[in-house]
């Protein structure tokens, strides 16, 4: 009964979310585009030309907006779950932390790369001091990649979640990143706990 309760609350608030409804509009797959359009506009991050990788890319809509509006954009988009064909993406349906896979990545794009992505995010537990731990250490496997795949002056975008683990996220990313800001878009819910790290200029 409580999870019955609990499902018709979320179907009410997407109803009502603004976001959702313009993303419907927009034709993106997600309300989650206009995060990563608040942090490019704030950042001024994605360029023509770019090579990109996007991490936990399901259901697409980040990837989306990048090959809609940027040009000659050479992207990788990868999920645990099937993502729907995107135009010009190349998609791998895979988990991430595996040494394999990263040797795919590596190998897909023979080089350096401008930007790591990352909106990944463990299943929600309903335990938030768990559920800040588990995205916690998706974080850290992202951004000791971003250390190996990125130029020296690229940049990596990755979710966060506020809690006991925030000092640990600081401290490591100043000791790789010269420059970091953490960022709360309009658009990521007020009663989240979400929030973005935006990290430029590898040490």
């Amino acid at each position: 009964m409580k999870k019955n309760k609990i499902s018709k609350n979320w179907i009410k608030k997407q109803k009502k979310d603004i976001f959702v409804r313009k993303s419907k509009l927009e034709g993106y797959r997600s309300r989650a585009v206009y995060k990563l359009i608040e942090i490019n506009e704030k950042f001024n991050l994605i360029k023509n030309g770019a090579s990109i990788l996007d991490l936990g890319g399901a259901p697409g809509s980040w990837s989306q907006y990048i090959l809609n509006n940027y040009k000659n954009i050479r992207l990788l988009t990868i999920d645990l779950k099937e993502i729907e064909s995107i135009n010009k993406a190349y998609q791998l349906k895979a988990d991430f932390t595996e040494i394999e896979t990263k040797n795919k990545i590596k190998g897909y794009f023979g080089g350096k790369i401008d930007i790591l992505l990352s909106d990944m995010a463990e299943n929600t537990t309903g335990n938030k001091n768990l559920d800040v731990i588990s995205t916690t250490e998706l974080f850290k496997e992202a951004i000791y990649f971003s250390k190996e795949i990125l130029k020296k002056k690229g940049s990596f975008i990755s979710k966060i979640f506020m809690g006991s683990t925030f000092k640990e996220i600081m401290t490591l990313s100043k000791e790789i990143y010269e420059e970091t800001r953490v960022f709360k878009p309009i658009s990521s819910r007020k009663d989240s706990k979400e929030n973005f790290i935006i990290c430029r200029f590898l040490r």
